[in-house]
């Protein structure tokens, strides 16, 4: 084995990875396909020189292959957060070979844009969290077309408010409807009950896999936080002490307010577009309730009403601070895993 300190970036893809080796002063020792397996990736590497650091871009599959080569062949490898790093690509001639040198370049001048390499409980616990997202998802969607095949029958009195009992049943035994509509609602209505089954299985099932959590247990008994609140906290931040402050929590969040300022301008431009949409989503509707149920942030909101704020700024900024400050609840109490 060669004794040479290099850096190494590897390019993702689902059949190879292209690994580019460069030792500390830039030279390439290495560029070449290696078969998609931890093995084959490390004999590369071991070829030219004794790894002092190596860098994966962020994609499906990349964390696993990452924590293989962190567990079973002792690397030290970081995650490179894709966004910034396809920015820092000034050329239009995009390749494997160019792109895994740059990964390989920017770890060795230490200016490799990273993101947290999550443990495979917290990547299990997202897959989880999500599925059960998709569901909702498409359970919405079904919905929709329920309403919108009503709409089309031009079909409106409704005994009851929709999605009640009574106005499923309604529904159901509905004679209104045309032969092929009918058949094309009872199709609709089976998906309906499909999902509510799904979904209500996806979430026993997280109900069993966080039961000794602590932070979830946590987060559960704040005022108006619920088990999908802190199922979607717990999968997506993981955990909080590796943000430095309740800042950088909200700001990955996408809860933090987007500087619009140029010269004698300054300006917002709205939240910023980062984090997991459906993780602010979930935060944002947990802010409504804390307005409308916790007299601490009940206040807060008063005031940013009675300054003229719009409802919906308003519940950001409660989002926002809430989170800024639940930061420093889970901090002392040694829920960071």
């Amino acid at each position: 084995m060669k004794t040479t300190a290099v850096y190494a970036g590897l390019d993702y893809h689902k059949d190879s990875v292209q690994v580019c080796v460069l030792e500390a002063s830039g030279k390439v020792l290495a560029n070449r396909r290696c078969a998609n397996d931890y093995r084959s990736i490390v004999r590369c590497v071991a070829r030219v020189g004794r790894l002092e650091r190596a860098a994966i871009e962020s994609c499906c599959g990349a964390a696993d292959l990452a924590e293989e080569l962190v567990s079973l062949a002792g690397w030290s490898i970081d995650l490179a957060h894709p966004g910034y790093v396809q920015r820092m690509k000034g050329s239009p001639d995009k390749t494997d070979y160019s792109d895994a040198r740059m990964l390989a370049d920017l770890t060795r001048v230490g200016y490799l844009p990273k993101v947290w390499l999550a443990p495979e409980s917290i990547r299990e616990l997202r897959r989880l969290v999500r599925y059960r997202q998709q569901l909702i998802n498409e359970r919405r969607a079904v919905k929709l077309r329920i309403r919108g095949l009503l709409r089309e029958s031009r079909i409106s009195a409704a005994p009851a408010n929709p999605w009640t009992k009574l106005w499923l049943l309604w529904v159901e035994h509905l004679q209104a409807l045309a032969a092929q509509s009918r058949w094309v609602m009872d199709r609709h209505l089976e998906r309906l009950i499909w999902f509510d089954h799904a979904i209500k299985e996806v979430e026993r099932r997280l109900h069993e896999v966080t039961a000794q959590d602590a932070m979830v247990d946590r987060l559960c008994q704040q005022p108006g936080i619920g088990p999908v609140t802190a199922w979607m906290l717990r999968a997506e931040i993981g955990r909080f002490d590796r943000f430095k402050s309740g800042k950088q929590v909200a700001r990955f969040c996408g809860l933090s307010p987007r500087n619009a300022s140029s010269g004698e301008r300054q300006a917002d431009a709205g939240l910023v577009k980062a984090g997991n949409n459906q993780l602010r989503a979930v935060i944002i509707e947990a802010a409504w309730r804390l307005m409308r149920f916790d007299a601490r942030w009940s206040a807060l909101a008063r005031q940013l009403l009675a300054r003229g704020k719009p409802k919906s700024v308003v519940a950001a900024a409660i989002g926002n601070r809430w989170l800024r400050w639940l930061y420093h609840q889970m901090q002392p109490m040694g829920l960071a895993a």
